[in-house]
């Protein structure tokens, strides 16, 4: 058999990527001990574990300075990265914080040590990318928002812990009262726990606006009180009320770091927002008002918009802060908070352009702000049933939201008030240029257009 012939394989060739950043150093964080690199020809000995202790995080940053490091990059791992970067932010050094996710499919690393040497290699040629975080006292004010929502959580959970002992004792006037939280709920609680058993007695504590008449409050009241029921509905209501005095205290400081928060009201802008309501205050409420200290720090009211209330504005401050110059046009900051389509792209073509995934706390609010614009007149009203019709429910939360992002960016980076008539504009002059469109394609197949008599 002939010699088989083909093409001479080139000569393998190794490319090297250009170092964009000498002063690197890579940081694999754990909860007890860390591992840092720096770059070889800066030490001895080039990765060094520390321990989690202050005394020896601030000594890994005099290391480092030692090192002549600048930048830092690490991996955002749990809670584990907020004392080492920030004492390394102390220090005068810059911190890369890079998504997990970002780094889970590279192949090779098995310990921690080869962790922070990669860690250290893709930041030294440029191929990390920092995740944002707000300014230190956004920082602040959103640990202790998101501190409140805990309490919040462990507020319904005493509620559910009042209803069970209720029902062991089969009293089942939590479900003739719409609220057993509520001033008659509370009272007939209150009145049992005093002694009261007289069902009619009992009945009587009920404030107005109860809607089950008053033979069905009073069967509901009839039970067994044993004593080890009590003392469970006893325990769980003041714990219930002790909640909410954690509640009440956390407000009073996020108040006074939110006074700290510069203003952007501008010298043409009222200072004060006109009042909304009864102006009585709901439960699991802000104890201080939440929109008129929005308004004073992002220079506009965001609750004008549709389905934008306090809470979600207040969610997108604490989360982002007042400044969204971080993020080059809304569609960069839709698209940060997984609002838009995907690019999966393959050989040319599109894999997949599905929404991706975000544990964002702003999206998650501007997908609950999105589904309550079912009912609202408005525009955003108009365009999300348009969508649910067009696209399915899942997909017309997504679209809301993202017109929702855009909206709020536009309204905090210029500071203007919310106009619904802009979007009867906009809608007009696109109907315009699709009469323009359409006449232009008549013309050129030989048509005339004609409008129908009125």
């Amino acid at each position: 058999m002939g010699r088989r012939k083909g093409r001479r394989l080139a000569p393998s060739t190794t490319v090297v990527l250009g170092c964009m950043e000498p002063n690197a150093a890579g940081i694999d964080v754990g909860a007890r001990e860390i591992y840092v690199a720096v770059p070889a020809d800066r030490d001895p000995q080039p990765v060094r574990r520390f321990s989690t202790f202050t005394q020896d995080l601030e000594d890994m940053a005099k290391w480092l300075q030692q090192c002549g490091v600048v930048s830092v990059a690490m991996e955002s791992t749990g809670v584990y990265w907020i004392p080492p970067y920030e004492i390394l932010e102390q220090a005068g050094l810059r911190v890369c914080l890079v998504n997990a996710q970002h780094l889970q499919h590279v192949p090779g690393r098995k310990t921690d040590v080869l962790d922070c040497q990669w860690l250290q290699y893709l930041h030294s040629v440029g191929l990390l990318k920092a995740s944002f975080r707000p300014v230190g006292e956004i920082c602040a004010i959103r640990a202790l928002s998101r501190h409140r929502a805990s309490l919040v959580e462990v507020a319904a959970i005493h509620i559910q812990h009042l209803q069970k002992a209720l029902t062991q004792m089969n009293l089942q006037i939590h479900h003739v009262l719409s609220d057993i939280t509520g001033l008659s709920g509370m009272a007939i609680v209150d009145a049992i726990l005093a002694g009261e058993r007289d069902p009619e007695k009992l009945a009587a504590l009920c404030q107005g606006g109860v809607k089950a008449p008053p033979s069905i409050v009073i069967k509901s009241l009839v039970g067994n009180y044993r004593r080890e029921h009590l003392f469970t509905l006893r325990q769980s209501l003041a714990a219930y009320r002790q909640t909410h005095q954690l509640l009440a205290d956390c407000d009073r400081e996020m108040q006074a770091l939110l006074q700290q928060l510069d203003s952007k009201l501008g010298p043409e802008q009222p200072s004060q927002l006109p009042g909304r309501g009864t102006g009585k205050r709901r439960k699991n409420q802000f104890h201080f008002d939440m929109r008129q200290e929005l308004y004073r720090v992002l220079g506009t009211d965001l609750t004008a918009v549709p389905g934008i209330d306090a809470l979600t504005a207040h969610t997108l401050l604490v989360e982002i802060g007042p400044d969204l110059s971080s993020f080059d046009g809304s569609g960069v900051f839709a698209q940060w908070l997984a609002l838009c389509p995907g690019s999966k792209k393959s050989g040319g073509k599109v894999l997949s352009s599905r929404t991706r995934k975000s544990t964002s706390r702003v999206s998650h609010a501007l997908r609950v702000a999105a589904r309550t614009l079912h009912h609202s007149q408005s525009y955003l009203g108009t365009f999300y049933r348009r969508m649910r019709a067009r696209l399915g429910a899942a997909e017309a939360n997504t679209a809301a939201a993202h017109k929702l992002a855009r909206v709020i960016y536009h309204l905090v980076t210029t500071g203007e008030a919310y106009d619904e008539g802009v979007f009867a504009r906009e809608e007009q002059k696109q109907a315009v240029h699709r009469e323009n469109r359409i006449r232009k394609q008549a013309k050129a197949l030989g048509f005339r257009l004609v409008p129908l008599s009125a």
